[in-house]
């Protein structure tokens, strides 16, 4: 007898996770589609009326692109002159505040689906990277700083026009003793957005454009995913971060991560608000939370105590049956979350949901931030983060921001007690975090005729002094120093020395070394694909600690 029909083990799965012991007869073996009444029951309605409005804002557009702009070309070849009058940060306008409970949804779906610890997850990781010689050329670092350690993804992640890789953080932030369970792993994790969504759905006139067979799995917005890297193996494994939400039909779901889900009132247009995505240009683990920064809003925060496991036998050709007496199916790649009592995930095994939101409760300054502008009061944007240990553990965000001739800042950035932001995260909804300082960016320096302090991309404080990278566009970045300015002003003082970094430069993290003995490393990453340029390339890579505080003279 051949093997049965996917469909066939679909029905024999549901029927073992009923718990129903019964032998099928050749006939229940033949019409598995008895389950067809229940599927169309549990179908959500049409335009997911199910999915409540999460109250996210949406981000700008173009966020974090240094080419982005609707005043055209014009005004990224003659800028206004660099700004001259520095502005002083205010740390009360970095507050943030938790958001309504997630922990019921949460609970709910750790009770439907199997799960996973990091620790598994890290020895079952599938895809291998370069590492060191074996990713070949370094055309894309700059000539003032030695690389120490580089990796390379996968060919089709390295290319990828859909997943552009953002943020970086580790073991090192998570935990002092930079050994995460029993595992030698030392894992390194770096978030990537979603930013290819051809022929998206139209989910007025036919919500299921996204799955039809001619749309490419890319259709839908996927939102953000987690890579998880594995120094000991030199493999990593993809994890798709979702929200967790209730469907139309009163059962626990989940939907990937979006600023906002809205519908469309006809075709999907740029104007339209349908699953507009979110950047995560920043990430920081600490403890067993995933703070993944929110630009409009504030901040993300996932548990890795959560993962979920929809393929816990490795097959991906046969539909694992779940807690809940379902099935998952991690072939289709078109379609997320509970669908005719199927669990879809977009193709990944694992995915990780939202526990907790801190939102910015200071009101936006009320002018335009379409391209990339910024302010000197009013809600900051939460376009980096990363962490400090080297004294009492803090969070320090930061703004990405092009100087236009209408906007008065090219930046601030502000700390938190990582004390405050764990309560908040754990405590009821409006709880607050409160930030202990902020600055403004040094001005008046210029830099290919604009502004060098602006269009950060990421941050960190090491031992007092702050180190930025500022992207340039499809050429060598650049790696920047500063201090608080003497007397007590809520300003930064850039060091004049300035280094090449590389190519598309992003987020920081430090390894600081000091549980497994290295020496502290200063990590970050490219994003752009080698199609955008000649020498562009997505590599993580790190630069001895020491080297970058001796380059700068300090």
């Amino acid at each position: 007898m051949g093997m049965p029909s996917r469909g066939t083990r679909l029905a024999v799965c549901a029927v073992l996770a009923g718990g129903l012991l019964t032998a099928l007869t050749p006939a229940a073996l033949a019409t598995p589609a008895q389950a067809a009444p229940a599927a169309v029951a549990d179908d959500p309605v049409p335009g997911h009326e199910g999915m409540p409005d999460d109250g996210f804002a949406d981000e700008p557009e173009s966020e974090q692109d240094d080419l982005s702009g609707s005043e055209g070309a014009a005004s990224r070849v003659a800028p206004p002159d660099p700004l001259t009058t520095p502005i002083a940060g205010r740390a009360s306008d970095f507050r943030l505040v938790a958001g309504s409970s997630l922990t019921g949804l949460v609970n709910d779906l750790d009770a439907a689906l199997p799960k996973q610890g990091l620790t598994e997850l890290m020895e079952q990781a599938n895809r291998p990277a370069g590492w060191e010689g074996d990713c070949g050329g370094a055309g894309m670092y700059g000539p003032d700083l030695a690389v120490n350690h580089r990796v390379c993804w996968k060919s089709d992640d390295a290319t990828s026009k859909e997943w552009i890789p953002q943020a970086i953080t580790g073991v090192s932030d998570a935990q002092e003793d930079e050994d995460w369970g029993t595992s030698n792993a030392e894992p390194i994790a770096v978030a990537s957005y979603d930013d290819y969504n051809p022929n998206r759905s139209d989910y007025t006139a036919g919500r299921d454009n996204c799955v039809q067979e001619s749309a490419s799995d890319a259709c839908n917005e996927k939102g953000i995913r987690v890579s998880f890297f594995n120094q000991a193996t030199q493999m990593y494994r993809h994890v798709l971060l979702v929200w967790p939400y209730v469907n139309s039909k009163d059962h626990i779901s989940f939907d990937a991560l979006h600023a906002r889900e809205g519908k469309c009132g006809s075709s999907v247009t740029a104007s339209c608000a349908a699953q507009n995505g979110i950047h995560a240009g920043g990430m920081v683990w600490y403890g067993n939370y995933l703070y993944v920064a929110d630009t409009a809003n504030g901040m993300r925060v996932f548990d890795l105590r959560k993962i979920m496991d929809l393929n816990p036998d490795n097959d991906a050709e046969a539909n694992d049956p779940t807690p809940d007496g379902l099935v998952s199916d991690v072939q289709d790649k078109k379609r997320v979350g509970r669908q005719s009592n199927v669990w879809y995930s977009y193709g990944y095994r694992y995915v990780m949901p939202q526990v907790a939101t801190l939102k910015f409760s200071t009101a936006k300054n009320g002018k335009t931030t379409a391209d990339n502008e910024c302010y000197s009061t009013g809600r900051p944007k939460a376009s980096y983060i990363s962490l400090d240990r080297t004294d009492t553990d803090h969070l320090i965000l930061g703004e990405y921001c092009i100087h236009r001739a209408h906007s008065d800042s090219t930046g601030r950035v502000g700390t938190y007690p990582m004390t405050a932001l764990t309560a908040a995260v754990e405590g009821a909804a409006g709880t607050a975090a409160n930030a202990d300082l902020a600055y403004g960016l040094p001005v008046g320096v210029s830099f290919n005729g604009e502004d060098l302090w602006q269009k950060m991309q990421g941050v960190t404080r090491y031992e007092g002094k702050w180190y930025f990278h500022r992207s340039n566009a499809y050429s060598t970045g650049r790696m920047l120093q500063a201090t608080p300015r003497a007397g007590g002003t809520a300003e930064l003082v850039g060091n004049p020395k300035v280094l090449q970094s590389s190519i598309g430069p992003e987020d920081f993290y430090l390894a600081h070394g000091r549980g497994d003995g290295f020496a502290p490393q200063l990590y970050s990453l490219g994003e752009h694909a080698p199609d955008l340029c000649g020498a562009c390339k997505r590599e993580v890579y790190s630069y001895n600690m020491s080297e970058v505080i001796s380059d700068f003279g300090s």
